[in-house]
């Protein structure tokens, strides 16, 4: 698809607006990484800056796919989960990002949009790459705020607004949603990959298996969903605040800690987890190496711009998922 993206005239009602018509935009920054949505910088002429968050098709390179109704994961985007996931976090105490507007409404662009603070563009994950003692007191903040997130308990899984509205469907039991997912997951990237299908039987009792030793469970912890140290982002003050958080739902903790456990390799024990079942941590990890084979393959297919980045992930998860069967 042809794709365009924001100009600085776009904005200019939604700047003056938001901080007056005595200030001025000088530049408009598209960033880099975003999949399903568009992020901008605004830059005005007193040197101040913001960060504009734009839900506009233009913007997701991914292609359609079902939403299922009892599946937190599928669809998780837009400003409704992020509003109500901003206020979540903040009632756990987790930093993110201040809210300055939020646009459902469309009086400024034709899609909805959340104009927010900005706190800066050093990652947590280049601090720990190249400066490992100053990652040391974020890690542990953020250690923290991940307790207060998984100890926030609720008795139905789900996204936070479908909760909220009475409609999170409960027909199956969490670790099959995940069961269900990885095998969907697997036959996706049977079709695109003959090794995959070769090994479709053995990887899909491998998953049977690794559910068969999961117990029932009814609560459920606050979980971001994907959350890598690429999605938290640190402030001069030394202050870690959690970015990219419209996945954020009620679910079992232990898929947060397998994702935790990947992105943050031999830091991972400074987040100081909690206590985790052993065998749905298991299943969970493996799901999503499937996960992480399906997604790159399918969002390779499109205009994705760092394609071969997504096809060399989903490489590195394809051995991993081989290598156990």
């Amino acid at each position: 698809m042809t794709r365009a993206f924001l100009r600085p005239d776009d904005v200019r009602g939604l700047v003056a607006e938001q901080f007056g018509t005595g200030r001025r935009l000088t530049a408009l920054d598209r960033l880099t990484g975003g999949s399903k949505k568009g992020v901008y910088r605004l830059r005005l002429d007193d040197e101040t800056t913001a960060i504009l968050y734009v839900w506009a098709a233009g913007e997701n390179y991914w292609p359609p796919s079902p939403t299922v109704p009892d599946d937190p994961f599928t669809d998780a985007s837009g400003a409704e989960l992020f509003a109500a996931n901003h206020a979540a976090l903040a009632a756990a105490g987790v930093r993110t990002p201040r809210l300055l507007t939020l646009d459902r409404d469309s009086r400024h662009l034709d899609a909805d949009v959340a104009l927010v603070e900005d706190v800066g563009a050093v990652k947590l994950e280049a601090l720990m790459r190249h400066d490992p003692a100053a990652a040391a007191a974020p890690l542990a903040t953020l250690g923290d705020a991940l307790r207060r997130m998984h100890t926030t308990l609720g008795p139905h899984y789900g996204k936070l607004a479908a909760i909220a509205r009475g409609e999170a469907s409960q027909i199956r039991r969490a670790e099959d949603v995940i069961v269900d997912r990885a095998l969907g997951h697997l036959d996706a990237s049977a079709t695109r990959d003959a090794r995959l299908a070769e090994a479709h039987d053995r990887i899909a009792g491998h998953v049977r298996h690794l559910r068969g030793a999961v117990a029932a469970r009814q609560t459920y912890g606050l979980v971001h969903g994907e959350l890598g140290p690429d999605h938290v982002l640190v402030t001069p003050a030394g202050e870690p605040v959690v970015i990219d958080f419209e996945g954020l739902t009620y679910f079992d903790v232990e898929w947060e800690h397998a994702w935790l456990q990947m992105r943050f390799g031999a830091a991972y024990r400074a987040l100081r987890p909690v206590d985790l079942d052993p065998h749905r941590l298991e299943l969970y990890r493996y799901a999503q190496v499937l996960s992480l084979i399906e997604g790159p393959l399918r969002i390779a297919d499109t205009d994705f711009p760092d394609r071969r980045w997504m096809l060399d992930l989903a490489e590195w998860n394809i051995t991993k998922a081989l290598a156990v069967v």
